[in-house]
């Protein structure tokens, strides 16, 4: 089993910043592509941002692209999400996600889950 523990989330005002990391533990960190999902209200649980296992090549998805930054720590193992020039549409629960052998971009093919954390962007 991997336990994967969100941090960071809030309240910040639109145009400001927040970082959210996950700190991740159970079997080797390592072994991972790890994630970013969010969820708005009565929405689907959407792509934001992927980082490979060595933390060199990383993906976003269109809407957060230059806004957004993944990163990881493989001896803390904990991955980031800084997030700059937030927007209201930004606004949902944000999902950790560990993805073993998949691209780490769908849903569907992540092995773990945090419990998620807040974001709150108010206009």
């Amino acid at each position: 089993q991997v336990q994967l523990v969100e941090s960071g989330g809030g309240l910040v005002q639109a145009g400001g910043s927040l970082r959210l990391a996950c700190a991740v533990s159970g079997r080797t960190f390592s072994n991972y592509r790890m994630g970013w999902f969010r969820q708005a209200p009565g929405k689907e649980r959407d792509f934001v941002a992927v980082i490979n296992r060595s933390g060199g090549s990383t993906s976003y998805a269109d809407s957060v692209k230059g806004r957004f930054t993944i990163s990881r720590d493989n001896v803390k193992n904990t991955v980031y999400l800084q997030m700059n020039n937030l927007k209201p549409e930004d606004t949902a629960v944000y999902y950790c996600a560990a993805d073993r052998y998949g691209s780490g971009t769908t849903p569907g093919g992540v092995d773990y889950w945090g419990k998620g954390t807040l974001v709150t962007v108010s206009s």
